[in-house]
């Protein structure tokens, strides 16, 4: 497993952002798949666009935390690039709607993505997920479960990379209290990305918060699905534990390590 890193001081760099280019607000189900008003007025995405006239620009698609309960697809300013399209998605959430509308709903914006980010400058062959928190869920179910995708004739091997900020890979704690569950009790069924551990999958660089300071057990749990992956044969996969950051206060640190990462993987 990679060593664990410790990050005390980063200096973060807030690309000068030119707001004419972005696209606010775009539906990514068409009206014949909205069934209704909820998912009409909730299932859209913002496009951030680079300044100037780029092309086959690499594209990071972004799920928003919050339990899947809440958070919205307004992004900060740490997020914004000028190297990358960055795709923010809105999703359903829960009580409104229960699992796995808003994995269904992470499909479907991927798929309006590779269908259509080319016409804003984007290239379908870099196409990286991430998020955080639950985000980073949704980002693991679409890699790790190849059946979202392939719904849309989509092969998972159009994911250039996953990576996830300290998402979890166990069934998710709103998917256990939809169902009773407690949240100290864990479970592994469809809705984990633990529970599709294969050998050959897109790059996965795994990033968690520091193990005395996360939510409960999500840097362990992480730490195991990273081991099984390793011990099932998957050469694509690494982990990251940012030392010193809590659940919440790695986001930051997460995002510049996630782009150090991205350039990493198209500089090879």
């Amino acid at each position: 497993m990679k060593k664990i890193i410790l990050i005390i001081n980063i200096l973060f760099c807030t690309a000068i952002y030119a707001q004419k280019n972005d696209v606010f607000n775009v539906s990514y189900y068409n009206e014949k798949e909205n069934t209704d008003s909820y998912q009409k007025d909730q299932c859209k995405l913002d496009i951030y666009i680079p300044e100037g006239n780029k092309k086959d620009l690499p594209v990071i698609i972004w799920f928003h935390g919050g339990g899947l309960t809440g958070g919205t697809k307004k992004i900060s300013e740490e997020l914004k690039s000028n190297k990358f399209i960055i795709v923010s998605v809105e999703y359903r959430l829960s009580p409104k709607v229960k699992a796995p509308k808003y994995i269904e709903d992470a499909a479907a914006s991927f798929a309006w993505v590779y269908n259509n980010i080319q016409q804003y400058g984007g290239d379908t062959s870099k196409i990286f997920l991430s998020g955080h928190s639950a985000g980073g869920y949704l980002s693991m179910m679409l890699t790790m479960d190849e059946a979202w995708l392939l719904k849309y004739h989509i092969p998972n091997s159009s994911i250039k990379a996953c990576i996830p900020l300290s998402p979890q890979v166990i069934t998710h704690f709103t998917i256990r209290a939809e169902n009773n569950i407690k949240d100290i009790q864990p479970v592994i069924n469809e809705y984990a990305p633990l529970n599709f551990i294969k050998s050959n999958t897109p790059p996965i660089i795994d990033i968690t918060g520091d193990r005395e300071l996360e939510l409960l057990g999500r840097y362990e749990e992480n730490a195991y699905f990273v081991r099984m992956m390793k011990l099932a044969g998957n050469r694509n996969i690494s982990l990251y534990e940012l030392q010193g950051f809590s659940h919440g206060a790695m986001y930051l640190p997460g995002i510049h390590l996630m782009f150090q990462e991205i350039e990493k993987i198209l500089n090879k």
